[in-house]
C-alpha cells in the first residue's frame, strides 16, 4: 500500500473550528466567572463551528477509509465486494445530494429573505452555506475514496 491518502484543507477546517470553539469557549468561561456575564456570540458560533467541524471531519475521515459503514457482507460475500461498494457509494451519494440541494435552497433563500441571526443579527445564509459546500466537499472525497477502493489502491479495512 502506498501513503494514506490525505485531505489536508479538511483536517486543517475541522483544527480550526475546534480551536477557535475551545478558545471561546474558555473565554466565555473565564468572563462569567469573574463578572457573572457572558458573551452573547459564544454559543451562535460554537454552533456554527461545531457543524464546519463536523463535516470537516466527516469529509477527512471519508478520505482516509476511516468512516464508518458496515463491511460484513463484504466480508461475507467477498464475490460481491465490486456490487457492495458501488451501492455503498450510491447510497452515501443519494444522501450528500439531498443535503446538497435542500441545504443549498435553504441557503439561498436565507440570503433572498434577508433573515438573520437572533443572537447577534448577522446574515443567517453566512451560517446556513457551509452545509451543502461541505456537503459537496465529502461527496468529493467519498468518491475519492470509492475509485481507490475499487482500484485496489486502498484496503477494504480501515
Amino acid at each position: 500500500m502506498n501513503k494514506q491518502p490525505d485531505a489536508r484543507l479538511e483536517r486543517a477546517l475541522a483544527t480550526l473550528a475546534l480551536v477557535i470553539i475551545s478558545l471561546i469557549s474558555l473565554a466565555n468561561v473565564v468572563v462569567r466567572y469573574f463578572t457573572n456575564a457572558s458573551f452573547a456570540f459564544t454559543e451562535e458560533f460554537s454552533v456554527f463551528l461545531l457543524v464546519i467541524l463536523t463535516f470537516a471531519g466527516a469529509s477527512a475521515a471519508l478520505r482516509r477509509n476511516r468512516h464508518i459503514r458496515i463491511g460484513m457482507l463484504e466480508r461475507m460475500f467477498p464475490a460481491l465486494r465490486t456490487p457492495l461498494i458501488v451501492l455503498q457509494w450510491l447510497a452515501a451519494v443519494t444522501v450528500l445530494g439531498l443535503i446538497v440541494w435542500y441545504g443549498g435552497q435553504f441557503a439561498l433563500e436565507e440570503y433572498q429573505w434577508d433573515s438573520e441571526s437572533p443572537g447577534l443579527g448577522l446574515p443567517n445564509w453566512w451560517y446556513v452555506v457551509w452545509l451543502p459546500l461541505l456537503a459537496l466537499l465529502m461527496l468529493f472525497r467519498l468518491t475519492q475514496m470509492t475509485l481507490d477502493r475499487l482500484r485496489g489502491r486502498l484496503s477494504d479495512e480501515p
